[in-house]
């Protein structure tokens, strides 16, 4: 994707400003925007009262307030994604037996997903530069400067991004031409997208989209991570490929195979809590909606 003027004019900004400053600049910006937005403060204190009813409101204000700074930190690192390389990669992220797990990667068709937890677009650019490309599925932003500079900054290590609304031909294409084809599936999507199922004891629903093509392709289906580790760095995370449950009612495997991948984000979000988007209102969707 070209980079246009106002994606150049940012990028010269920002990269003006060295790395740990620019953390800590964002930091500050992510934290201010937690006072002064009541709107998000208080979807963020909500679903995290929602998540864990066990824990003392003033623990998860704390919680809160660490979760706007992980966003400033991951937004802050974002800038550096078009300049990594294969080398400077590893100065960002640990990585445990490289060659067997991106070798793995590298060679078969596979149909990998995540949530919007640690830093899922360093997870992308680190895919692309030491296993290979992926396809990834991506909801286009609003504003059409932030898209523009998001969507070249997705791509600049060769991956593609896929609007969500047009993306299935070419993701059954990309999956029979043996790529990698990558999807977030732990926002809330409207009724007629997605199914419910039980995320944190409570029905959220969520896109179906990752068990109808595993259920119609065969292809492997593998939870991918990129979490922060208290150095700093991250760590990456390459699962096993998830048993797809098979029955022959579609409608059924499609809610029990959704549930199963979203089980396997839920247990990662309470390991790393403060490293997951709960400004984002993920029970919004209700049960009462659907229309018969």
């Amino acid at each position: 994707m070209r980079k246009d003027l106002s994606t150049r004019i940012i990028m010269i900004l920002m990269m003006g400003l060295p790395l740990k400053l620019r953390r800590i600049v964002f930091k500050f910006l992510f934290l201010l925007f937690y006072h002064i937005s009541l709107k998000h403060r208080m979807i963020t204190i909500s679903n995290l009262m929602r998540a864990f009813p066990e824990k003392d409101v003033t623990d998860l204000i704390v919680l809160a307030k660490g979760v706007y700074r992980h966003l400033g930190v991951v937004t802050a690192e974002m800038f550096e994604i078009p300049y990594l390389t294969q080398k400077k990669v590893y100065d960002f992220v640990d990585i445990e037996d490289p060659d067997n797990i991106l070798n793995a990667l590298g060679r078969e068709p596979y149909l990998i997903f995540t949530g919007h937890l640690g830093n899922w677009e360093l997870l992308a650019a680190t895919l692309a530069l030491l296993a290979r490309p992926i396809s990834v599925i991506y909801r286009p932003l609003d504003n059409s400067i932030l898209e523009n500079l998001v969507s070249w900054i997705r791509t600049s290590k060769g991956n593609r991004i896929l609007p969500k609304d047009k993306a299935m031909r070419s993701i059954l294409r990309d999956l029979h031409e043996n790529k990698m084809v990558g999807m977030l599936i732990d926002q809330n999507v409207t009724w007629q997208e997605g199914v419910f199922v039980d995320f944190f004891s409570q029905p959220a629903c969520t896109t179906d989209g990752l068990a109808l093509i595993a259920l119609h392709t065969d292809i492997p289906v593998i939870p991918v991570f990129m979490l922060r580790v208290p150095s700093g760095k991250y760590r990456l995370v390459v699962g096993s490929p998830v048993e797809i449950k098979k029955t022959g009612k579609k409608k059924e495997d499609v809610i029990t195979n959704t549930e199963i991948f979203t089980g396997i984000i839920e247990e990662v979000v309470k390991k790393y809590p403060d490293q997951w988007l709960w400004i984002h209102q993920r029970w919004k969707t209700k049960k009462s909606q659907v229309q018969r």
